[in-house]
């Protein structure tokens, strides 16, 4: 389930006052979600977790789920 916390990350970064973001939400179904805002979101991701991805990481996503369980298992590593 994505948290509020990233919703609010991805919504800001597309400058968006609402929209549905779930599990199985993809970049091209986001007004304003195209390559270039993409890289932005992934560094305001980065940014407010605290939390550094790899290029490999970041390029076998497909939806915004996939990315709630990156950031969680970079947040529970930086935990350990």
């Amino acid at each position: 389930m994505v948290s509020d916390k990233l919703k609010k990350v991805i919504l800001a970064q597309l400058k968006l006052d609402d929209w549905d973001i779930v599990d199985g939400t993809t970049a091209d179904t986001v007004p304003g979600w195209d390559s270039l805002t993409h890289a932005g979101l992934i560094c305001a991701v980065e940014d407010a977790y605290r939390i550094r991805f790899r290029a490999s990481e970041i390029v076998r996503l497909k939806n915004v789920g996939q990315l709630q369980e990156l950031v969680d298992r970079k947040t529970a590593e930086r935990t350990a």
